[in-house]
């Protein structure tokens, strides 16, 4: 039996949502790529929640952060694949390519906002993921954070917006999107840097993979949304393989290089419940005066250490 989803949940057809059509839209390659991402998602899931048990209660906050991302993502791909979480949007750009011409009478490329959706969940997962193993503090994670929300929703309110006008909401989430790169990739390292070997490298390392490969996602939707330059199917592909990287290897990357590292050492003072919370206190009083070489340790509550040794 084929894949019937996309003739299933479009009424009328083709892509049809709240009495309009899209004849610029995915086929059913389209429909069985993004099953396929589905898949991977799901199964991302399963394994880092499974690696969670490998490790203490207070040890598993960026299994669960890194596992809630996949989850939220295989929902929204389920989604795609079944056609679903779309509309219709005129396109700015009519291109004599039969894969994104449209018709005389119908212009319509489908645009997921279900993705949009997913990225405003996850994208800032991922921030937390990263900007917690920095030790940052509070206040510039949670401007951080904010600047993402912008950069996605200018994102969906452009790729919604047939005239030129959408051009406007792509520089905005463009400026946004600056800020948080400059953050990961100045500010964050520098934090992870004061707090020991270990962490700077597994912070370099998720965060220049992260920041590289957002990069490549206003190509995508500049081509894809923006630009309508390649077919619904080849946008799936694209965003497919960048969610991919983004999502299950950053995971891995980020679980991989957290093995060694306790939570308290980012200035995460997490108490299981058979913890007495004056022992807690007494270990991370431990870890903060635990000896590193180069000098400080900054915690995410923005308290200082001097160290003069390292233990990695």
């Amino acid at each position: 039996m084929g894949n019937g989803a996309i003739d299933a949940n479009s009424h009328p057809s083709p892509h049809g949502v709240n009495g309009g059509t899209s004849v610029i839209g995915i086929t059913t390659h389209g429909s069985d790529w993004y099953w396929a991402v589905t898949a991977v998602m799901t199964v991302s899931t399963f394994v880092f929640i499974g690696l969670s048990f490998t490790k203490p209660r207070s040890h598993r906050v960026f299994h669960y952060i890194t596992a809630a991302i996949t989850m939220v993502a295989a929902i929204a791909y389920f989604t795609m694949g079944a056609d679903l979480g779309q509309t219709g949007i005129p396109v700015e750009f009519v291109r004599s390519n039969p894969k994104v011409s449209g018709t005389t009478n119908n212009q319509n490329r489908e645009i997921f906002y279900v993705r949009y959706i997913d990225w405003t969940i996850t994208t800032p997962l991922l921030l937390l993921d990263l900007l917690l193993t920095a030790g940052l503090p509070w206040p510039t994670v949670l401007y951080t954070i904010l600047l993402d929300e912008i950069m996605i929703i200018t994102g969906l309110v452009g790729a919604l917006v047939q005239s030129s006008y959408k051009w406007g909401y792509f520089v905005f989430g463009m400026a946004a999107f600056l800020w948080v790169a400059w953050t990961v990739t100045m500010t964050g390292r520098q934090y992870a840097t004061s707090l020991g070997a270990d962490i700077s490298r597994t912070y370099t390392i998720c965060g220049v993979w992260t920041i590289f490969l957002w990069f490549l996602y206003p190509i995508a939707w500049g081509i894809c949304e923006g630009g309508n330059v390649i077919s619904s199917d080849s946008e799936a592909v694209f965003y497919g393989v960048l969610d991919i990287m983004a999502k299950p290897v950053f995971g891995a990357l980020l679980l991989w290089g957290h093995r060694n590292i306790d939570p308290a050492r980012l200035g995460l003072h997490i108490r299981d419940y058979h913890e007495d919370p004056g022992h807690v206190a007494g270990r991370n009083e431990a870890h903060h005066a635990e000896k590193r070489e180069g000098g400080t340790s900054t915690d995410i509550n923005g308290a200082t250490t001097t160290a003069t040794d390292t233990t990695v």
